[in-house]
């Protein structure tokens, strides 16, 4: 009876942690960054609050929920949904959290005033995803260049890994070429992202990568 207990929690923690897996992100379809501290002054000031906040739209995407919204560059977000946006990695996680297709509200000022802006968010595409896992981990992705020669040619090489990171802890260097991705091969820097797309921050990612003339297996933790 134990036995037969402990192999259905099982099952069902597996089916939890696929579900985690396979759920898809959200998508707004912007680049931003967060605020100077003279950009919150300006903010303050401008719009009488007693300290500026938000995080500042850099681009928005063509064809995108945000650019269907009338979103616009420039635009800086404070809410999101009724819920207070203080910096980029915190609108991420909103945006990542909500349910694809579903419609939030998005608080914004601009130099003509403070609206409210009803975006239907969409299903993140699947290079978004995977260039967002590695990114979760810690580290960035690059072409090699042509002259590198037919050995290396198509194959994605890491342009950089950020300090103390889970790539950084689990020893990823920059200019590593990325071999396979979770025990799948990999030969081109769609392929990784593909690759990428179908694993998930909430699991340990496994990196084979050649080093020089070595071959190394490399086992990151997943994020904290």
């Amino acid at each position: 009876m134990i036995l037969r207990a402990l192999v259905l929690a099982g099952l069902v923690l597996a089916l939890v942690t696929d579900a985690v897996a396979a759920r898809p992100w959200a998508w707004l379809g912007v680049r931003i960054r967060d605020l100077s501290e003279q950009e919150m002054d300006e903010i303050s000031k401008a719009h009488g609050i007693g300290e500026g906040f938000g995080v500042f739209i850099v681009d928005v995407l063509a064809e995108t929920p945000a650019a269907r919204a009338g979103l616009k560059n420039g635009d800086v977000v404070v809410a999101f949904d009724g819920r207070p946006v203080t910096e980029t990695r915190l609108l991420q996680r909103l945006i990542a959290a909500a349910a694809p297709e579903s419609e939030v509200r998005l608080i914004v000022l601009r130099r003509d005033g403070r609206r409210a802006v009803p975006v239907r968010l969409v299903s993140m595409p699947r290079e978004v995803a995977g260039d967002r896992v590695a990114a979760l981990f810690g580290f960035f992705l690059r072409e090699p260049p042509a002259t590198e020669g037919a050995a290396t040619a198509g194959t994605p090489i890491v342009a950089a890994v950020e300090r103390r990171s889970a790539a950084d802890r689990g020893g990823l260097r920059a200019d590593d070429v990325v071999l396979q991705v979770n025990d799948r091969p990999v030969l081109s820097r769609e392929a990784t992202r593909d690759a990428l797309a179908d694993a998930t921050p909430e699991r340990p990612l496994r990196l084979t990568v050649r080093r020089e003339t070595e071959r190394v297996t490399l086992t990151l933790e997943a994020p904290q």
